[in-house]
């Protein structure tokens, strides 16, 4: 017979994925207590899934079709009905989880769309146009902020709005940003309607000709504006997740100020954020 686990060790394994890399939740640290439990099954599910897709500690080659089949087994999980059912690798994932879905009446659509933007990855390397790449963030980001909201009682359409604009604008920010690891992985999100006559061999090179640089730069000042857009929800927000958010918001556009300083060359360069760069975003969230 399969080994039941308690629900209450369940999130302890949770907690523990969570609290070892927060560096990639950010939001989970600033929430009362009583959510925190609730965010870690959330984010073990999210990660886990994120590490089937893509991490290189993963056995099968990261473009193979058996990461979408083990991430489909994994998302499967979502729809067993008893846990003594449920896979062992998994079950305590799915048991933590079971009970904040059903806590917080958490439409298992939001999970189903991470996953799927997760299985997307594994084999589409390129993007038509903006809208496109706006679904991939639909499904990648979006569901996220959502989650968070959802877990503050709130469910209001006008304020997922907001949230969807600021989590895709750093997903976006994120693609700008990471330009020259994604060459390594063969992966371009810079929708190709706006590659301007580029070839895939001058986004691939060691640095951004001024042709790359201006798409770049084109891409940033779209992504901003849709910081703009989604700020907007901040001061409907209780606090602490307020200051959360509004450091989340900042450090976004914190990214994009760090490409334009590098004259929007990511293609030499990763920028990254620097502990001096966070203690400014701190003091200006505060004051």
């Amino acid at each position: 017979m399969p080994t039941l686990i308690d629900t209450d060790e369940a999130y302890r394994k949770c907690q523990a994925l969570a609290d070892s890399h927060y560096e990639n939740f950010p939001v989970a640290k600033m929430l009362p207590a009583k959510l925190r439990k609730h965010v870690a099954a959330i984010y073990a599910f999210a990660r886990t899934a994120d590490d089937i897709a893509d991490e290189e500690h993963e056995t099968i080659a990261a473009d193979s079709p058996l990461r979408v089949e083990k991430l489909r087994r994994f998302e499967s999980q979502l729809l067993v009905g008893s846990p003594a059912e449920l896979d062992p690798q998994w079950a305590w994932i799915f048991v933590a989880l079971a009970e904040t879905i059903k806590k917080f009446d958490i439409p298992v659509q939001l999970l189903r769309d991470l996953v799927d933007a997760f299985a997307q990855d594994v084999v589409k390397k390129r993007y038509d146009d903006f809208p496109q790449l706006l679904d991939y963030c639909r499904r990648s980001a979006n569901p996220v902020g959502r989650l968070v909201l959802i877990l503050h009682g709130i469910r209001s359409d006008e304020l997922f709005g907001y949230s969807d604009d600021i989590c895709s604008a750093l997903q976006l920010a994120n693609f700008w940003q990471d330009m020259s690891v994604d060459k390594d992985k063969n992966r371009i999100y810079v929708p190709q309607s706006d590659w301007r006559g580029a070839d895939e061999a001058e986004i691939f090179a060691d640095s951004a000709s001024a042709r790359v640089r201006e798409i770049v730069k084109f891409e940033c000042e779209r992504t901003e504006k849709m910081f703009a857009s989604g700020e907007r929800l901040i001061k409907h927000l209780p606090f602490p997740l307020r200051l959360e958010i509004k450091l989340t918001v900042a450090g976004g556009r914190a990214i994009l100020s760090k490409i334009a300083a590098q004259n929007y060359d990511t293609l030499a360069k990763r920028p990254a954020l620097g502990t001096f760069d966070k203690i400014k975003l701190l003091l200006a969230a505060l004051f």
